[in-house]
């Protein structure tokens, strides 16, 4: 659980982010969004057969949460060396990620912002999936734990 989170940020911070282009910024997010479905796909799966579904449960959000902050943070970075009037200032691996969590957290401190339309409707999209992901994909892990919980009746009536 600790090293896949370790094994993403690390990788974040390795990818040479600030030399992107605007496909491969595009690029990233879709694939990334694809990979995210799929990652949490998988991981309801791995609750649902799991014999400790709760702790599996626990190990899933840990992992799709900071994937999913990590892929819209490397959007961020790559948008902001794009066009330096993306956000208020240029960002860097570290303020992509502060800006990401930021609104995922629904913070919003005001020291970092979306300047350019483009900017805007990224930020707009992740504001949207975060509510999906703590709406959606929080009541589906539960919801397989819930499943994975109950007494089966294996008896045929």
């Amino acid at each position: 659980m600790a090293g896949s989170v370790a094994a993403l940020v690390t990788l974040y911070f390795l990818l040479p982010l600030d030399r992107s282009s605007a496909g491969v910024a595009v690029t990233i997010l879709v694939v990334g969004l694809f990979g995210f479905v799929a990652l949490v796909a998988f991981q309801v799966r791995s609750v649902t057969r799991s014999p400790f579904p709760g702790l599996r449960a626990v190990e899933a959000l840990t992992t799709s949460v900071p994937f999913f902050l990590l892929l819209f943070a490397g959007t961020y970075v790559v948008m902001a060396k794009l066009s330096d009037g993306s956000f208020g200032i240029p960002l860097n691996h570290t303020d992509g990620l502060y800006f990401a969590v930021t609104v995922f957290a629904t913070v919003g401190f005001g020291d970092l912002t979306a300047k350019s339309d483009a900017a805007r409707l990224v930020v707009t999209g992740q504001m949207i999936a975060d509510l999906v992901i703590l709406g959606v994909a929080v009541k589906v892990i539960t919801g397989a734990v819930s499943r994975r919980r109950a007494p089966r009746d294996d008896t045929i009536s």
